[in-house]
């Protein structure tokens, strides 16, 4: 319960932070005033139409990607697995791609979110038919490579064809990643794909508890490994591909929050699940206001930030864990 606690407070500190942190000085009361849409007209704009999409974005795509990365290492009993592993946030970004390249993404505003939840489907398909019904654990990591390394060669492939140098440049801040400019409808658009995603996640707890035991050890225990498998691969799908979606390509949340957290959850992955969903959620609205605080006249991609992050801690885990072992 402490850990709970703990983790509500730094998510919720860092979500008011965040309606709060911007160019335009706010108050705590007129910014209570504009969310209900009260008081100053301009202040109303700001709050609702600006920093509240923004903020429930950049926590929504944390606790997808944390939820998500603690269930694939809890399946995969694989401290560095993550959620790009298999090949739905690749797949995502390459619908993406195509419909800035095509020019789809201009024909309406969800044009572009849509053609990436397209995409994340069709590779979720394309991995149920690779890896086959009662596949093993390395038949999905192996397909979701495979997956994830066509993805990537269509997307530098779309790149290298580009005829026009600006798509080309839109593409890549796109794969930056990135919760600004964004509006309420893709609040509407990702979250009850999102919601359908950390429900599936969530009731993984007992299976992934019952699998440290050991494969033979969790069937014994009623646990169906075919079933628990289907349920995380759609439930990844869901979450991951509509925070790609939404938000462009984010890494390193998956990766590194479920191992920051792991000892403090003492190893039970159902209650590492929730723990990296808070915790998911934290870093990327606390990555999210580093974009807005270091260079403020500048558009810092979230992305970007977050692997200045992520990649140095998740060195240092890596050599804590090996003067731990050693």
């Amino acid at each position: 319960m402490k850990l709970f606690g703990a983790l509500m407070a730094v998510t919720g500190l860092m979500f008011i932070a965040s309606l709060y942190v911007g160019y335009a000085a706010i108050s705590i009361p007129e910014g209570v005033a504009a969310l209900l849409g009260r008081g100053n007209p301009l202040y109303v704009t700001v709050m609702q139409e600006i920093r509240l999409p923004r903020t429930l974005l950049a926590a929504m795509v944390g606790v997808s990607l944390g939820l998500s990365g603690a269930a694939m290492q809890g399946y995969l009993r694989n401290p560095l697995a993550e959620p790009g592993l298999i090949g739905v946030s690749g797949s995502a970004a390459l619908g993406a791609v195509i419909a800035l390249q095509t020019g789809f993404a201009a024909m309406f505003l969800l044009a572009l979110p849509l053609s990436a939840l397209a995409f994340a489907a069709l590779a979720v398909g394309l991995i149920l038919f690779l890896a086959g019904p009662r596949g093993s654990s390395l038949t999905l990591i192996l397909a979701g490579i495979a997956v994830s390394a066509f993805a990537a060669a269509l997307t530098s492939l779309t790149l290298n064809l580009s005829p026009n140098p600006y798509a080309a440049s839109e593409i890549m801040f796109w794969m930056m990643g990135s919760v600004g400019n964004r509006a309420m409808s893709h609040v509407w658009l990702a979250f009850p794909i999102m919601a359908l995603g950390w429900v599936a996640l969530a009731g993984l707890g007992r299976g992934l508890d019952a699998l440290t035991l050991g494969e033979d050890a969790a069937e014994a225990l009623g646990i169906s490994l075919s079933r628990l498998r289907l349920q995380l691969l759609l439930g990844t799908a869901a979450a991951v591909g509509a925070a790609t979606a939404v938000a462009g390509a984010v890494g390193f949340v998956g990766l590194v929050v479920p191992h920051i957290l792991r000892r403090f959850a003492h190893g039970r992955p159902s209650t590492l699940l929730w723990a990296s969903a808070l915790g998911g959620a934290a870093m990327v609205l606390a990555a999210d206001l580093a974009t807005r605080l270091i260079l403020p006249e500048r558009d810092l991609k979230l992305g970007v930030v977050m692997a200045l992050i992520g990649a140095p801690l998740f060195l240092h885990l890596i050599y804590k864990t090996r003067r731990e072992i050693a």
